[in-house]
């Protein structure tokens, strides 16, 4: 099949979670790879209610390739660590 053009060509993103991603502006397979998978997390996060981070395992799955179960149980942690520096990063630094 080759490489996925579309958001809708990946297995692990339907259609609620490609609405979060255009939300954020995330429209493109090339945007999401740009992004990675937690940076991607944190805009839809920003902009859409009530993300869980099911989004990420999804998002980690349809980068990676492996199944989302196995994301979210054997990459939790790096993923939940990688989101938390993310998260400080862009939080405004107190003087």
């Amino acid at each position: 099949m080759g490489e996925p053009k579309t958001l809708s060509e990946l297995k692990s993103l339907g259609p609620k979670s490609q609405e979060m991603l255009a939300r954020a502006g995330i429209t493109t397979v090339a945007q999401l790879r740009a992004l990675g998978s937690v940076a991607a997390f944190v805009r839809a996060k920003q902009v859409n209610r009530g993300v869980s981070l099911n989004l990420l395992w999804g998002l980690e799955s349809a980068l990676s390739g492996l199944p989302w179960q196995e994301v979210a149980r054997v990459h939790r942690t790096s993923l939940l660590l990688a989101l938390e520096d993310q998260e400080k990063r862009a939080r405004p630094q107190r003087p």
